[in-house]
């Protein structure tokens, strides 16, 4: 395997199999910024992971980032190389072999690719309800009834499908303006949402309300024996954490959009990774050190809430909730960009509606991010932000251990092995992808599962597999339209 670390712009953007439609407009700075969203997902699983670990949350939070920069170095070499938009384009590309199953039925690579995409569609799409659903609850808390009283009484499904249009509806007008407008947009919101954020954190380091005892005697629940049941509890925890911890692989998902794909994406990769180490460790450790377990759990999905009027009072904590809220909106702003660019890669490959292909003039997928609303008011109503991670966590489980089976086929395949590399993960990487394909499918979905029917019920569970499932039919039916409306162009070609 090739060690290079960089290209020429030039050779960057011939490595992409085919012109994808959309602009090469950023740089690594900018697929940064774009990508700062996620240091905010951790705020949900902070009261959804306490339940069954307390403070030992805090080591799989490290350990999850961790994890993700030896899963994100595989995805990154594969978005560089073939100029494609993340884990779903990646596995469209890499497994669709036409010549393989020319003449045959069904083209059963074609599949595997759409199938592993969608998983990763469904894996974003459910942070847009989850963190609008957030906001909400953020809004209605006890802490803040002093200047936002009024909203107590409002119906929460009612405020948050209002909360949904109004933010959606800003993000698609944001985003119709190409994705240089969207990270203009997220500069705006990290600079007034990230530092604030590890203000709001910091400050009990200073001011006395932070103590290492609640860390310490309320490590583990009482009764914690290390038995198969706890360690089966942990690894579902991990497979939850990593929907947030590993989540900061979406700077490869604009791998079509980078200026120069060899260059800019590593940096923004690793970047956002470094970053995402320093938050999750420092949020995780304040909140517990200053709330403990017993606050956590009484805090509920506003963890950062007594936070905020503890540091700042009534005052202050009006304008910390207007700064968390904000990053709310970077959040889903992040996924929705994302998300909406998996979709427009499935349409691309005929696995979803031609319609979701459809460009603006800025270049930006509008069609697919007009699905992506539809499909994130319709989950809002579900109002439990835990059971609607644990099933969405299924879908990131299994697209992370296809990507790794990706990334295999590309160092195996005769037609991926000897093309030119414009950037290389690190030598031998070829093996961790091995051991991480066997961890997602052999311990991380088991251990989810057993997980989320323990802390949620088999709902969550149920919930996960009909979403992932109900694509089957759906792919073979639309590979049929395809199929016709292929011959029909053909027959009217042949006619004189």
């Amino acid at each position: 395997m090739s060690d290079s670390v960089s290209a020429s712009g030039s050779s960057a953007v011939s490595a992409a199999p085919a012109d994808t439609g959309l602009e090469r407009s950023i740089d690594w700075k900018q697929g940064v910024i774009i990508a700062m969203g996620v240091p905010i997902l951790i705020l949900p699983s902070l009261y959804d992971l306490d339940g069954t670990l307390w403070a030992l949350s805090i080591v799989i939070w490290v350990v999850s980032v961790l994890q993700g920069f030896l899963q994100n170095m595989a995805i990154g070499e594969m978005a560089a190389n073939f100029g494609v938009s993340g884990i779903g384009a990646c596995a469209q590309y890499v497994f669709t072999d036409e010549e393989k199953y020319k003449g045959k039925k069904v083209n059963w690579g074609k599949f595997i690719g759409a199938f592993t995409a969608w998983s990763y569609w469904f894996t974003w799409t459910p942070v847009i309800p989850i963190f609008t659903i957030m906001t909400g609850a953020y809004l209605q808390d006890s802490n803040f009834s002093e200047y936002l009283g009024f909203l107590s009484d409002v119906n929460s499904t009612l405020l948050n499908l209002i909360l949904g249009l109004v933010i959606f509806g800003t993000i698609i007008f944001i985003g119709s303006r190409g994705l240089n407008g969207g990270a203009r947009a997220q500069m705006v919101l990290a600079g007034i949402t990230i530092i604030p954020l590890v203000i709001v954190v910091a400050i009990p380091f200073f001011n006395g309300t932070f103590s290492l005892d609640n860390i310490t005697d309320g490590f583990t629940p009482a009764g914690w024996t290390w038995s198969g049941n706890d360690i089966c509890m942990v690894f579902g925890c991990l497979a939850v954490a990593q929907w947030s911890a590993c989540a900061w692989e979406s700077a490869a998902t604009y791998g079509a959009e980078y200026k120069n794909p060899g260059r800019d994406l590593p940096k923004a990769l690793i970047s956002c990774g470094l970053i995402c180490l320093f938050m999750y460790f420092i949020v995780s450790f304040s909140v517990y050190g200053t709330l403990g377990h017993t606050g956590v759990e009484t805090t509920g999905y506003a963890t950062l809430a007594p936070l905020c009027v503890s540091n700042f009072g009534s005052i202050g904590a009006l304008v910390a909730l207007i700064l968390l809220v904000a990053g709310m909106v970077m959040l889903i702003q992040t996924a929705f960009l994302g998300s909406s660019r998996t979709l427009f890669a499935m349409s691309q490959n005929g696995n979803m509606p031609r319609l979701l292909s459809k460009t603006n003039k800025n270049g930006a997928p509008i069609y697919a991010m007009l699905f992506q609303f539809a499909v994130g008011m319709c989950l809002i109503p579900l109002g439990t932000p835990g059971m609607i991670l644990a099933a969405s966590s299924f879908g990131f489980c299994f697209a992370l251990g296809m990507a790794m089976v990706c990334f295999i086929k590309t160092h195996r395949d005769p037609r991926f092995k000897d093309q030119p590399r414009v950037w290389s993960a690190p030598r031998g990487w070829y093996y961790v992808a091995i051991a991480l394909a066997i961890y997602q499918f052999f311990v991380l979905i088991p251990c989810l599962a057993y997980f989320s029917i323990e802390a949620y019920g088999p709902s969550s569970v149920v919930i996960g597999a009909i979403i992932l499932l109900i694509y089957i039919p759906l792919w073979f039916v639309l590979q049929r339209y395809e199929a016709k409306n292929n011959d029909s162009s053909a027959q009217c070609r042949r006619r004189p």
